[in-house]
């Protein structure tokens, strides 16, 4: 690991100045690829005439192939964690993941068939490359112990969600009032945006996403090479469990692209003082409650921690999933007025999305920062990778339900996924204490540590 000259200012708001290198290029990443994900099954649903038509799909075969996609793009993931541990290093597969999604997002922008699903297709492999690197490297970015880390992530996924928020409002309104493939190049301009922000801050990010087989650090080296220990081997353990938490989560959250967009669209009274607000807009609610709520939740579990209360990541994740959960009660009532009424309040879809938000806030952050305190060196991309995948899979799960509703109807399917969720984050709530216990300690001593850019470590520095 080169050991760089650090710059004259090495620290901003506390944290190491690459973590807002790597911010604004994931918020611009997140841009293209919500905007096109607010869009998308809108697009698929679309008659094929008119002045905006789409490809004229049934409601049941727009969420299958949103389910396939949305799956597809994380568990490329794996792969995309795997080329960056044993070939070229987490930088470089961040730089041509960024590459490949700005020529995805342009062939979009083209109104043929063929673009749209070879547009797609080099999304995933984008998507692949890109997300679970970046997230690596922000956990690169601090010592392993540092209590910040949890912190420093929170900010990154305000950064994702930054994204989020500006591209349902902008790409959503071009998308369905100008065109949706106006709304899809646009999203692409974003992803050029992104590449620029991330060559721009190379000198901040020198020590860290650099490939470990050219690293003249003997300890990196060693690390490479020797079989795991019996700690990295249990630490492993915990993160695949933890991983169930993530697939019900994200399969219960996704229904925010797929039905609860298309209940929004078609079943939703969205007239406000006398003007019909956009289906796709709802969408942004979850990223402007995260923009706000944010520091305020990764503060309050922060204060939990030096006070000597519960406020390991698992518990947090537990926690996380139950809220999130108790959501789609708001969503069962929205289906019960629609069902007596004829139409249902958007006052329902906001606090679904409210409760929605603080629970993401507790599972998705921290679960990145947890997969780099837990995860081997060796395999730290390639985790980081799994659990995206995991999330692929919790978003094709998202896809079946959102199919189901067809034939069971929104109420049984949002009341069913309420209960679950409550459910299941319970009974693994009675087996936390044991699977912490095969973390080895690796959260009981955080605290707070200076960065120094000239060390060169990386994530998930091990005792």
């Amino acid at each position: 690991m080169s050991n760089a000259t650090a710059p004259h200012q090495k620290e901003l708001f506390g944290h190491p100045i690459g973590l807002f290198v790597l911010f604004f290029t994931e918020m611009w990443e997140r841009f293209s690829y919500y905007g096109m994900r607010a869009i998308l099954v809108l697009y698929l649903v679309a008659l094929q005439k008119g002045d905006n038509p789409g490809l004229g799909w049934t409601d049941g075969e727009a969420l299958k192939l949103y389910g396939w996609y949305t799956m597809l793009v994380y568990v490329a993931s794996i792969p995309g964690g795997w080329i960056a541990d044993k070939l070229i290093g987490q930088k470089k597969s961040v730089l041509y993941g960024g590459i490949l999604l700005c020529l995805g997002h342009g062939i979009l922008a083209v109104e043929q068939l063929w673009a749209f699903y070879t547009g797609l297709l080099l999304i995933i492999l984008g998507v692949g490359l890109l997300k679970p690197n970046i997230s690596t490297m922000v956990g690169g970015l601090y010592k392993q112990g540092d209590i910040r880390r949890d912190k420093g992530f929170t900010i990154f996924y305000i950064g994702i969600n930054v994204g989020a928020f500006l591209s349902s409002l902008i790409v959503g309104y071009v998308g369905e009032v100008h065109g949706w493939h106006y709304g899809f190049g646009l999203a692409g301009i974003g992803m050029l945006l992104g590449m620029l922000v991330y060559l721009y801050g190379q000198k901040y990010l020198v020590h860290v996403g650099n490939y470990f087989g050219t690293s003249v650090n003997e300890e990196e080296q060693a690390a490479m090479s020797r079989p795991l220990t019996s700690v990295e081997k249990d630490r492993i353990i915990v993160l695949l469990i933890s991983f169930l938490l993530v697939i019900v989560f994200w399969g219960a959250f996704e229904q925010a692209g797929g039905l609860m967009n298309l209940y929004a669209k078609e079943k939703t009274n969205r007239m406000l003082m006398g003007w019909e607000v956009p289906a796709s807009w709802f969408q942004s609610l979850n990223a402007m409650f995260i923009i706000f709520l944010g520091t305020t939740v990764a503060a309050y579990w922060a204060n939990r921690k030096l006070k000597g209360k519960i406020s390991s990541s698992l518990f947090k994740m537990i926690i996380g999933l139950i809220i999130m959960g108790s959501g789609f009660f708001f969503m069962s009532a929205a289906s019960a007025q629609y069902e007596s009424d004829g139409s249902s309040a958007m006052v329902w879809l906001v606090l679904a999305y409210l409760l929605h938000t603080v629970g993401e806030l507790c599972i998705s952050p921290v679960a990145l920062s947890y997969i780099t305190k837990l995860a081997p060196l060796k395999y730290g991309s390639l985790m980081m990778g799994v659990y995206f995948a995991m999330t692929g899979f919790g978003n094709k799960l998202a896809g079946l339900l959102g199919e189901s509703a067809e034939k069971l109807g929104e109420f049984t399917i949002f009341t069913g996924i309420a209960i679950f969720c409550v459910v299941f984050g319970l009974i693994v709530m009675i087996f936390r204490k044991r699977l912490e216990t095969l973390t080895h300690g690796v959260e009981d001593e955080e605290r707070e540590l200076k960065f120094d850019e000239t060390e060169g470590f990386e994530l998930a520095d091990q005792n």
